[in-house]
């Protein structure tokens, strides 16, 4: 039973002090001087040896606006702001052990790596060092437009996730079985993950069953396990196979449907990140399967608090099994601190 309450007080993180208009700025400059520096970045970077380091993982994912999904919370075009977006992503990825990683597409982690130049070059420490990188490839089904099922790669390749060095790939395939594209897109996730595989390049599958009627995803026990035993099955081999699953009540029964590591995926912005939190709890709960959580809006836009510190807590959930009580305190204590990791040495 919760017996501390999470209270914001006076408290409002706000982007241009972690992230101010010089510091953003710079980032075209980069990428109209000198863009070469990305693939520098990325080869200089210090990878893990082993995709995890205790078999949990916890990814931010950075990957809306490419699908056309900007809304957060009431407002609809929250995450249409760079500045706002890149600035969160980055105060969260700075943030030591905040996550492991970030999961995003090639304009969101070719900024980290010009930010990480930024900071390295003004004799700060390499952010991405150690960080597993993951590329979300399929943004093609726009949320709200005519072809929205017919979900096809239009970002990260498989040569290019290479060429970058990454850790691994993202791949979203929406089943509505009245719909002839889930079919089309259950053949490019197939096609995709078997390329991958040739690699032993890591996929990261995001399964969901949805609506007819608006595409919403449907999370019920028995369309989550159906759309479970399809994805686990997707490409010539499950070997390195990661699937991405909205929580949901029965869990448990949920995560019976595979053998496959399991990450919870947290949904869309609630402006009180402790539901969130308490869902994580439960489903790292329902089997030894459930590895972590790869998770976005609700780390990214916690109402009026600092993503950093809500990824710290998320972190400290999955990875040392902290209590709800104790993340609550842990994210009221810290939010805040570090607010000048970029300024202190970007000038």
């Amino acid at each position: 039973m919760a017996s501390v309450k999470y209270e914001l007080g006076n408290y409002e993180f706000k982007l241009k002090e972690f992230f101010p208009d010089n510091i953003f700025e710079k980032i075209t400059d980069i990428r109209v001087n000198n863009p070469q520096i990305i693939l520098k970045e990325a080869e200089s970077r210090k990878k893990r040896k082993t995709l995890t380091k205790d078999g949990k993982l916890t990814i931010l994912a950075a990957d809306h606006p490419a699908r056309m999904v900007t809304k957060s919370g009431d407002e609809p075009i929250a995450m249409g702001n760079r500045q706002e977006y890149l600035g969160r992503v980055l105060r969260v990825i700075t943030a030591g052990e905040s996550v492991d990683g970030v999961m995003g597409t090639t304009d969101i982690i070719e900024d980290l790596f010009i930010v990480n130049y930024l900071v390295k070059k003004a004799g700060g420490p390499s952010f991405l060092d150690e960080k597993v990188i993951l590329g979300s490839m399929n943004r093609g089904g726009l949320a709200g437009a005519i072809f929205e099922m017919d979900d096809t790669m239009t970002c990260w390749t498989v040569d290019s996730i290479r060429k970058l060095g990454l850790d691994g790939a993202k791949v979203m395939v929406r089943l509505e079985p009245g719909n002839y594209d889930s079919a089309k897109t259950l053949l490019y996730m197939a096609n995709v993950v078997t390329e991958l595989n040739k690699y032993e390049i890591p996929s990261f599958i995001e399964p969901l069953y949805v609506s007819k009627e608006g595409y919403k995803v449907v999370k019920t026990t028995n369309e989550l396990v159906k759309v479970i035993g399809v994805a686990s099955a997707l490409g010539d081999s499950s070997r390195n196979t990661w699937l991405k699953i909205p929580y949901a009540e029965n869990f448990e029964t949920v995560a019976k449907a595979t053998t496959c590591p399991i990450l919870l995926l947290g949904g869309e912005s609630k402006g009180d990140p402790t539901g969130t939190m308490m869902e994580f709890i439960n489903g790292l709960k329902a089997g030894k399967n459930v590895r972590g959580a790869l998770v976005g809006r609700n780390i990214l836009y916690p109402g009026k608090d600092d993503p950093a510190t809500v990824a710290l807590a998320v972190n400290n959930i999955v990875h040392s099994g902290l209590s709800y009580d104790s993340a609550v305190e842990f994210l009221m204590k810290n939010r805040g601190k570090g607010i000048d990791v970029l300024a202190k040495y970007i000038k």
